[in-house]
């Protein structure tokens, strides 16, 4: 009995000093709140020895393709589980590589009808992200290296005085000929950037051909380059998306639009080519396909057998490129029995399996989680609790584990309920079962700490902790232009932790999730876009359809002969037709669609129609565009309405959710989390058009 109570003190007097380690990094944001990897270019502790055999097998493929003479793509499919890090080692590859190599990251296709354009506006997002420890964006870089690699290979023998010049200056950075060839806004440099698209395109010409749109897109890639003022880059960006801009946009940037009838699947194709020819003067450039496993759902039929269609073309017509698709094993099984065989040949010339971590190596992880708050993860879990965060299948799900522990630790939150099994200890467990008790106390009776604090001098000074306050509801940023019916989102709060104690797991997850997701989207609402009425269409359908597990809904279109429609839905609820619509587009083509769906809503009286614009694009100055707009404002069944940032965000959230489930980064069933949604979420438009 004695040796059992000297145990016993000895075990309190460690876990009051536990306590004052817990103590230090109250204040200090839980190291294991990011679970997951969204893009290769977000920065998260990363463990290199972990998977560094796949890591370096990527890389191999990559030297590969730079040292074959034909420079033709190669494909690879990194096989893994949910949460075992694919999405963690694109980022690996983002690190090291893209100093170097471009790194062109396309999350799920939504729509069957513009997979290639869906993936060449996710490239050129991807392109004007920044490089690590530099000013300048990969598409920056791209042409930086590939200019100079172009002079120094065509002016060997009498280079001009201008090619002498941008050799010299650049010889040891290529990036000097962004600030080395004259001061913003004068003469000289004007002449110079004329002479870089000269021979750009004489190189071009020389190579290949004058036919389709790559004379076009290789101007627009040097415009962007040649521009320091980010509005002049933004317009340049929409423009290389195929975007009519409006006349006054037009002038600024001395471009002009593209021809309304060409088809967008096939300039985007070709616009991949361009950038992957361009390539060729500078390194392989690497493409990875995320996020597929939706493509797998049975109403994604079409849209998963028009993205095999399009990665062969891809492949076909995209040389000196690594394509990676990451997917779960069984979606790779069912791809493989979809796709003919020329696609699966060429998409698996090479397979990358992550297998199951030891619990030595999940140790490391969360060590090195843990360095982020300074604290050794002895010192923060018992041997009880790290056995029981370990014992799980993934990364993601110890990481979500340790957070759990973390909350319930530092932040005195509940863990969340589980169905636990009874099972025989021996004496000296049951002494640990005391001590994991006692410690469930102490976050309740601060006053015994207190005690016990005073009987110690190490402990002098102690105080009682604070309890965590409720987080403030985070202020509204901005002010969307839409009637009151249609947003009304001032109201949504977040769940205080208070609150958290009394939900149930599902609920905790749930709030878990939506908070940190929102956040991630407040943040990227600032980040360059490209905002494409197909994918928020693709989007708007997704939603529907995962609708449509708890609600009675059906989807339609609307046509009007052969005459071009803004992007639409229609949702049929009981004897409700509502058509939502969404119109990016600026110049002719706006005017020429919103003149179309009027045409709908005078013919179609027993419908709701909405179309939508982001308030990110540009205003509307024509002069019929706006009569247009006001026409279906002033119809009893119609209105234009802008989509805001606080709208945009909850549109996204919505899409995310679901997106998140069916790829299983979130380890909650539709059936649970949309009610869930629902109610979060109960003055949104969109959800009260769906419930």
């Amino acid at each position: 009995m004695l040796k059992q109570n000297a145990e016993f003190t000895y075990q309190l007097y460690h876990k009051i000093l536990e306590n004052k380690e817990l103590r230090e990094v109250k204040n200090k944001p839980n190291p294991f709140g990011s679970s997951r990897v969204d893009t290769p270019f977000q920065n998260h502790p990363d463990l290199t020895s972990i998977y560094q055999n796949q890591f370096i097998t990527l890389k191999t493929i990559i030297t590969d393709i730079k040292s074959d003479r034909n420079h033709q793509t190669k494909g690879a499919v990194v096989i893994g589980e949910p949460g075992t890090g694919k999405t963690h080692l694109m980022m690996r590859l983002a690190k090291e590589l893209l100093e170097h190599n471009r790194l062109l990251f396309i999350r799920q296709p939504n729509n069957p009808d513009a997979i290639i354009y869906h993936t060449y506006s996710r490239i050129l997002e991807s392109l004007v992200e920044k490089v690590p420890q530099s000013n300048y964006t990969q598409i920056e870089h791209l042409l930086a290296n590939s200019f100079v690699k172009l002079i120094s290979k065509n002016a060997i023998d009498s280079p001009s005085q201008k090619e002498q010049y941008i050799l010299e200056t650049t010889e040891e950075n290529s990036l000097k000929i962004y600030y080395s060839l004259g001061a913003e806004g004068t003469q000289r440099k004007r002449e110079y950037w004329q002479y870089i698209e000269k021979r750009t395109i004489e190189w071009w010409l020389n190579r290949y051909s004058a036919a389709g749109y790559s004379l076009e897109v290789i101007k627009g890639i040097i415009k962007f380059c040649s521009y320091s003022d980010p509005s002049y880059k933004r317009l340049v960006t929409r423009w290389l998306a195929a975007d009519n801009l409006e006349e006054h946009e037009l002038e600024k940037i001395n471009l002009s639009n593209w021809n309304k009838e060409m088809s967008k699947e096939a300039f985007s194709l070709e616009a991949i080519s361009v950038l992957s020819k361009l390539s060729l003067l500078d390194e392989p450039l690497i493409i990875v396909f995320d996020q597929l496993e939706g493509l797998g759902l049975k109403h994604n039929e079409r849209l998963l057998l028009s993205f095999g269609e399009a990665i062969k073309e891809i492949f076909t017509h995209v040389p000196n490129s690594l394509i990676i698709l990451n997917l779960f094993p069984d979606r790779w099984q069912q791809f493989q029995q979809i796709f003919d065989g020329s696609i699966i040949d060429r998409i698996s010339q090479h397979q990358v399996t992550l297998e199951k971590l030891s619990q030595s190596e999940l140790k490391q992880i969360l060590q090195t989680k843990a360095q982020l708050v300074e604290v050794n993860i002895e010192a923060l879990f018992t041997d009880k609790e790290l056995s029981d965060i370990l014992n799980h299948n993934s990364i993601r799900a110890v990481l979500n584990k340790a957070y759990d522990y973390y909350r319930s630790k530092v932040n005195d939150i509940s863990l969340p309920a589980r169905v636990t099994t009874k099972v025989s200890f021996s004496q000296e467990e049951t002494v640990i079962d005391r001590l994991q008790n006692l410690e469930n106390q102490v976050f309740q009776l601060q006053q015994v700490f207190q005690n016990i604090a005073q009987a110690l001098t190490i402990f002098q000074g102690f105080e009682p902790e604070v309890k965590t306050e409720e987080k403030k509801q985070q202020n509204n940023t901005s002010k969307d232009t839409e009637s009151q019916s249609a947003t009304n989102n001032k109201n949504n709060k977040k769940i205080s932790n208070t609150e958290n104690k009394k939900e149930s797991p599902e609920k905790q997850k749930f709030v878990n999730y939506i908070e940190t997701e929102k956040e991630q989207l407040e943040h990227q609402y600032l980040l360059p876009q490209i905002i494409d009425d197909s994918d928020d269409i693709g989007k708007l359908k997704t939603i529907v359809e995962a609708f449509k597990t708890i609600k009675n809904l059906e989807i339609d279109h609307l046509r009007l002969g052969k005459r071009k429609l803004p992007e639409h839905l229609v949702i049929k609820k009981n004897s409700v037709n509502l058509c939502i619509g969404f119109l990016q587009i600026s110049g002719g083509s706006f005017t020429t669609r919103i003149k179309n769906y009027n045409a709908l809503v005078i013919t179609h009286k027993d419908f709701r129609f909405v179309l939508w614009r982001d308030s990110r694009q540009t205003g509307i100055s024509g002069k019929i565009g706006n009569e247009e707009i006001a026409k279906l404002n002033n119809a009893s069944n119609g209105n234009f309405l802008t989509m805001g940032q606080e709208n945009r965000i909850n549109f996204e959230l919505i899409y995310k959710l679901i997106v998140d489930i069916q790829n299983r980064d979130l380890d909650l069933p539709l059936e649970t989390a949309l009610p869930m949604l629902s109610s979060y979420l109960k003055n949104y438009w969109l959800i009260k058009s769906l419930l």
